[in-house]
């Protein structure tokens, strides 16, 4: 202990270490802040949206005639659903800036509603996001890289190597105190402020401290390889360069090849496409004969083929059966486009089996519930939600009932549901591997240094 509060009080005394424990500390908390900022600014458009919903729903209510076909009413009556951030989106927002976390879905076609709102603005999404995510993953790495890339040939070119090298001490002792005390301070310059952020959250114990313990492994692996870089290399300049040439190529140039590879490999359509081909099938229905698209309806629907013909003429029951004609004519694509995604999914995971920051990403955006996994699981809420809707209107628009104001308190309310979720455990194995091996690596090396 006294070896260590010596190394301390060394370490501390160095300016340019100390200032960068405090930069890293303030590029921590002011990430911690922009998100915590994103996320408070859509809890507060979710109250605004329900409340304009609510508003809504009672002007419509208090308009509705007695005698108000149900067809008409379920044609233009929205029903919000909403996808409100976990507690520890702030820390990594993924897609929830550029992707709608909210959406009217009416008794129509449900593809053309899912999928026409998935465009994003490029505007917004090509600078990125400033979250706790990329301050661990892009930045971090270079304040590891500043404090330990002349921790051995600064003591080299001091002359003192030789001299740390004959005290009567374990071999590496030294090094192992220095390594692990950096380690200990760049975690608590990163990790106070992510804490103060999953408490003013209300994030839960076990999903914080598993957040924390992905965050640690990173920043192990990095310690672990700077202790190595810093080791082999004979001058501080050498070292510099041969750590920021790893930084370059494990946490810029190999993700991004991955992703490019994915993308040319597992080729995904448009969520627009199917919104069009979707709404292309409803359309040519109109000149379709009318008991072909209503036996359609039967085959998936067969509680209602027992209930009066049609009519000459329009009838809204024709024209439902016409919407879901449209969502059964893209099924197919639908389920595609879904499984070419999901692939993208499972690749990138696999590629974080090797890749610490393609790990360590994927974890953080699952315990926070903004990756693709938590994007779907919304969408298929949605689809049960958008059943129950259909479910409570068909009775009313089959059986030629009308659907009076009282109707309005029976309608069916989506219920959200927590979008964060448990880290693949294979992908945490692999990221403890990778953080164990990196250190050893950087322990034994700087052991034999001298």
């Amino acid at each position: 202990m006294k070896n260590l509060k010596f190394e301390l009080l060394l370490l501390l005394r160095s300016r340019p270490a100390l200032a960068a424990l405090a930069l890293l500390a303030l590029l921590s908390a002011l990430s911690v802040w922009s998100g915590m900022r994103m996320v408070a600014g859509q809890n507060a458009a979710l109250q605004r949206i329900a409340a304009v919903q609510a508003k809504d729903l009672a002007e419509r209510t208090a308009r509705q005639a007695a005698d108000a076909e149900a067809g008409l009413t379920a044609y233009y009556l929205p029903h919000l659903t909403i996808d409100p951030p976990a507690p520890l989106a702030f820390a990594a927002i993924g897609q929830r800036d550029v992707q709608p976390y909210a959406l009217q879905v009416r008794a129509l076609g449900l593809q053309a509603q899912l999928y026409e709102s998935e465009a994003f603005n490029p505007e917004l999404a090509a600078p990125g996001r400033f979250d706790f995510a990329f301050v661990l993953v892009y930045v971090a790495p270079l304040f590891i890289i500043a404090l330990m890339h002349d921790m051995v040939s600064g003591e080299r070119e001091a002359g003192r190597l030789r001299l740390l090298a004959s005290l009567p001490s374990t071999p590496g002792a030294l090094w192992r105190r220095r390594v692990l005390l950096r380690l200990a301070l760049l975690a608590a310059a990163l990790l106070l402020p992510l804490l103060a952020g999953a408490l003013l959250s209300g994030a839960a114990a076990g999903e914080t401290a598993m957040l924390a313990g992905a965050a640690l492994l990173y920043l192990s692996f990095w310690c672990g390889l700077a202790a190595w870089g810093a080791a082999v290399a004979r001058s501080a300049a050498a070292g510099a360069a041969l750590l920021l040439a790893a930084f370059m190529l494990l946490a810029l140039v190999l993700p991004t090849g991955v992703n490019a590879a994915l993308e040319r490999a597992l080729p995904v359509a448009q969520g627009a496409e199917l919104a069009l081909a979707q709404r292309q099938a409803v359309h040519s229905a109109w000149d379709k004969p009318r008991d072909g698209t209503m036996q359609s309806f039967f085959r998936s629907h067969p509680e209602w083929q027992d209930t009066p013909p049609l009519p000459e003429g329009f009838h809204w029951k024709w024209y439902y059966a016409m919407h879901q004609a449209g969502d059964d004519a893209v099924a197919a694509q639908v389920a595609q486009y879904r499984k070419s995604l999901w692939s993208r999914e499972e690749w990138t995971r696999r590629a974080g089996l090797l890749l610490a920051g393609v790990n360590v990403q994927v974890l953080l955006h699952r315990l926070a519930g903004t990756d693709l996994e938590a994007r779907l699981a919304y969408m298929d809420r949605i689809s049960d939600f958008h059943g129950q809707v259909r479910r409570h209107f068909y009775p009313y628009v089959f059986n030629e009932r009308p659907f009076g104001p009282e109707e309005f308190a029976r309608l069916p309310s989506y219920q959200p549901a927590s979008a964060a979720g448990q880290p693949p455990l294979g992908l945490v194995a692999a990221l403890a591997l990778l953080a164990g091996a990196a250190l050893l690596l950087g322990m034994r090396r700087t052991a034999s240094c001298c």
